[in-house]
């Protein structure tokens, strides 16, 4: 599988968007998910670790997951990320962990994936009983996001009670 991010990795961290994005993804895990210092997170799709690095200071262990190696090396050299992060380049649809965690958090991430039933299927079997998921991605939109040929994008966003839905549904 070719990295899709191998080109932006070592900028992206100082792109407003991303940086934008993360912030306002982790004030709403802190506004709305209980974190304690005994938590195990599966951050999914954690490039370079814009939410990881926020995330660490207030839960155990975070679980970088990502297809990008790229990105990871970038999020494996922050120094608020050393002795909290376990980086793991693996498709976990393809090749899932053999843990669970209490919190899923994935930030931008869906998109990039075509089988979004599939994904919050993995998600959810990647949870321990009563873990949660907070999930932040494009809401539906015209396409402006990415440009058309944009290779590994398959959604232009999501629908928020369709996606509800299929969240129930999968448990």
């Amino acid at each position: 599988m070719a990295d899709l991010f191998e080109d932006k990795a070592e900028g992206w961290d100082e792109r407003p968007v991303p940086q934008q994005i993360s912030q306002g993804v982790f004030a709403a895990i802190e506004a709305n998910v209980p974190l304690s210092p005994d938590l195990a997170v599966l951050d999914f799709g954690a490039g370079t670790g814009l939410i990881a690095g926020k995330l660490a200071p207030h839960v155990e262990r975070i679980l970088a997951v990502d297809v990008s190696e790229a990105m990871l090396a970038q999020l494996a050299a922050k120094p608020e990320l050393e002795g909290k992060a376990e980086v793991v380049c693996r498709d976990i649809l393809e090749e899932p962990l053999d843990e669970k965690v209490d919190l899923v958090v994935s930030a931008m991430a869906m998109h990039h994936v075509e089988d979004t039933r599939a994904l919050l299927s993995t998600l959810h079997a990647h949870l321990e009983d009563g873990g949660r998921v907070a999930l932040a991605d494009l809401d539906a939109e015209d396409g402006t996001f990415h440009p058309p040929e944009t290779e590994g994008v398959y959604h232009q966003g999501f629908d928020r009670e369709a996606l509800g839905a299929l969240l129930e549904e999968v448990g």
